[in-house]
């Protein structure tokens, strides 16, 4: 975990604001990251967020740089990352035709630092739209200050419950199955899919509204190259806080075996935790891959994980 964190602290050091026409995201004379036409991002709070705390600046949206000032690419394609996000939204992208009537939030990843907006999250939203699901973007706050009784990230966490409620609550408004509403997550998105698996039956603020009676449990969750799932310091137990039970849902997990940034440990201890709790899970693993790939297809055959989740999508009857 401290590996990880590092790792993301050296590379946000490292980011440049590159606000300019024909960067995904951005459009000229913006700081904060907007959506593509057609589509508004919704405050998921009514008010001031629950643990709201400064942040030194506006939020921004840039493309990650090398030191030389060269975009950083992932699959031969720049990535736009979003920092300092203290009001966090959601934005719903509805399927263009069929619609299946399954929903899935998505939370991106960037070590609870930064939001990997478009590699983990636009782009993850053009796919499950293109297969009849409906998709939600989850814009969480960030950098997190750690602190709290949740060690890793107790804001986001909160904002993951709030959507998902707020999801279900407003169902039949976006013409979804209040039954079929699942998560997915990349990196330390993929460990708040872990989180939020484990801690819906209390929630981590203060109801503000009818939509925080509504279970914010997910009905299948998707995670990809999870982190701060298993402790090196305990020889790769499971997260303490992570409480796996019979009613955390059935769970997807791919990783990579020479992921440099998340050791392959935290999909092996989560999984083995979900077989032991009677959790219908299914775990793939790769030998080459790395992190952070998204859905960005290469040569390697891990990207080509998005067939497999829509499989296992059809046998567990979400699609």
């Amino acid at each position: 975990m401290l590996s990880e964190r590092r790792r993301w602290r050296s590379k946000a050091r490292l980011l440049l604001v590159a606000l300019t026409v024909g960067v995904p995201g951005i459009a000229a004379g913006q700081t904060g990251w907007q959506p593509s036409g057609g589509h508004r991002q919704i405050p998921i709070w009514p008010g001031t967020p629950p643990g709201a705390r400064p942040m030194r600046g506006p939020e921004v949206a840039a493309t990650v740089v090398d030191p030389a000032g060269h975009a950083k690419l992932v699959a031969g394609k720049p990535w736009v990352y979003v920092d300092r996000v203290s009001q966090p939204t959601m934005t719903v992208y509805s399927p263009a035709g069929r619609n299946t009537g399954a929903a899935v939030v998505v939370f991106p990843g960037g070590g609870y630092s930064i939001l990997a907006i478009d590699l983990e999250g636009t782009e993850v939203c053009d796919w499950l739209t293109s297969r009849g699901i409906t998709c939600v973007l989850l814009k969480y706050r960030v950098p997190c200050a750690k602190t709290g009784p949740y060690r890793d990230c107790l804001t986001a966490l909160q904002d993951a419950q709030r959507t998902v409620g707020l999801l279900r609550s407003r169902a039949a408004e976006w013409h979804v199955d209040p039954h079929r509403i699942g998560v997915i997550g990349f990196s330390a998105g993929g460990h708040m899919v872990a989180a939020l698996s484990t801690h819906f039956d209390r929630r981590l603020y203060r109801p503000v509204d009818a939509a925080d009676t509504v279970s914010c449990r997910p009905d299948f969750a998707i995670a990809l190259y999870p982190g701060h799932l298993a402790v090196p310091e305990r020889r790769f137990a499971l997260n303490p806080d992570i409480r796996v039970s019979s009613r955390t849902p059935p769970t997807f997990l791919v990783q990579a075996e020479d992921d440099p940034v998340d050791p392959v440990e935290n999909s092996l201890v989560y999984h083995a935790a979900l077989r032991k709790a009677g959790v219908p899970a299914e775990l793939h693993l790769y030998v080459k891959g790395g992190h952070a790939f998204g859905l960005r297809r290469t040569s390697l055959p891990i990207t080509a994980w998005p067939e497999l989740v829509e499989n296992w999508l059809g046998t567990i009857g979400m699609i």
